[in-house]
């Protein structure tokens, strides 16, 4: 298998069959084998009745994964990185697809000239922001960066873009020693790897904000801080050796 694209979904009955659909249509147009590994993160709706439902559709290998109970983003990409996936790149996708999915065809070249992981930038100058964010939000990604920075956990403009992709190598690597399960794990994932040397490059990437986001403004933003407290702890530790 060479690509697996794992996209959690908490309550997107109404959203991930266009995603699944769009994503379905774009890897029957190419030349290699791909599977979706939808993980449903503990769900009160029908996102798994949903992904079910499409199976029969697809073009391609579609598993899911459902977690008996809510457990944050983190840990459900994490679940589908290392419980299901088998391809030698592995991208973790938004359900919303608020990022092309198009965006894939940028990333083999980058792969090829020896990047581990590729992660999509929304910060960059040749970012196209079709659909920007309220500007509560804008500013509460700013503040974060900022503070991302301030504590040294990285150095990237923008970390929070649901669009990452990874060799099997850095993967594992990055996974198995990831700690943070809700929105600050992209964080994590990127200090990780610049701990351990992994040549992570930034992709301008389209995006196009979705209304119905699942982050808080104000209890996600006190626990993203906490998170990167966090990190900063657990490296002191020695966990992320």
């Amino acid at each position: 298998m060479r690509l697996s694209l794992i996209i959690p979904a908490y309550n997107e009955a109404e959203r991930i069959g266009k995603t699944l659909e769009s994503a379905s249509a774009y890897f029957a147009r190419q030349p290699y084998d791909a599977e979706i590994i939808v993980v449903d993160d503990g769900s009160s709706d029908d996102t798994s009745g949903v992904v079910r439902g499409l199976r029969d559709a697809m073009s391609l290998p579609l598993l899911l994964e459902t977690l008996p109970q809510n457990r944050g983003k983190g840990y459900a990409v994490r679940a589908g990185m290392t419980r299901v996936a088998s391809g030698d790149y592995r991208f973790f996708y938004d359900a919303d697809g608020s990022t092309p999915i198009e965006e894939l065809d940028r990333c083999s070249p980058l792969f090829d000239a020896g990047a581990d992981i590729v992660i999509g930038s929304r910060a960059l100058p040749e970012s196209v922001i079709r659909i920007r964010q309220a500007w509560y939000r804008e500013c509460m990604g700013r503040c974060f960066n900022i503070i991302e920075r301030l504590l040294r956990v990285t150095s990237f403009k923008d970390t929070q873009c649901g669009f990452k992709g990874f060799t099997a190598e850095a993967a594992q690597c990055c996974f198995s020693r990831q700690r943070i399960h809700r929105f600050s794990f992209d964080a994590e994932l990127l200090f990780i790897a610049q701990k351990h040397n992994l040549r992570v490059v930034e992709l301008p990437v389209q995006w196009l904000n979705s209304p119905a986001s699942r982050v808080n403004p104000l209890t996600d933003a006190t626990r993203m801080f906490l998170d990167l407290i966090a990190i900063r702890a657990n490296d002191l530790m020695g966990r992320y050796k």
